[in-house]
């Protein structure tokens, strides 16, 4: 039987810094991604902002984009897009500026590929069950859909799948929403 080395956080000083590069660790296990295209870019671009608007006008909270995650020694990642409260920003923020607890939002775009569909649809989903999050948002920009997860008891679970056409919206964020269609990128003029 074939052994694989856990890594972990201290690993990742160690990794070569190489632009466009990104790594992280889940359970232990590395992965390493190359940076997300301009559609990727755009889809986050388009949630921080909404986000951005909703917090500044409730006072609430904060989203933040690829924020480092670093629960534990074997788990650090970064998502997206995330959304955490104020009350848990004051209990959650290391020394170093990263995010220890789980945030109340994240999100994660899918970028092409089947290891990179995993991580997200599988390996990520199961992380942010065990870090409390409470609500997680997967979308594909290639399928132009939004996978709604929303904590139920100890897990994430799929509670909407939406398309063009509907409304993004969560009781996390009272009277926000943002048209799914809106997130994709126009046509070039």
């Amino acid at each position: 039987m074939t052994t694989y080395p856990r890594y972990t956080s201290r690993d990742l000083e160690l990794l070569p810094d190489v632009e466009g590069t990104r790594y992280e660790i889940i359970d232990g296990d590395l992965f390493v991604s190359k940076q997300p295209s301009l559609e990727h870019q755009y889809v986050c671009l388009v949630i921080g902002t909404a986000l951005f608007t909703w917090s500044r006008a409730t006072g609430q909270g904060r989203p933040y984009t690829a924020p480092g995650l670093v629960f534990d020694g074997d788990d650090d990642v970064a998502p997206d897009v995330v959304w955490i409260s104020h009350q848990r920003l004051r209990t959650g923020r290391d020394a170093a500026g990263h995010l220890r607890v789980g945030p109340e939002l994240a999100v994660e775009v899918v970028s092409p590929g089947a290891a990179n569909e995993r991580r997200d649809r599988e390996f990520k989903l199961k992380l942010y069950s065990r870090q409390g999050v409470r609500e997680y948002w997967i979308v594909d920009w290639q399928q132009r859909m939004v996978q709604v997860y929303r904590r139920a008891s100890l897990a994430l679970a799929l509670v909407a799948t939406l398309w063009d056409g509907d409304m993004l919206t969560s009781p996390l964020l009272p009277e926000f929403g943002l048209a799914v269609s809106d997130l994709w990128e126009p046509p070039e003029a």
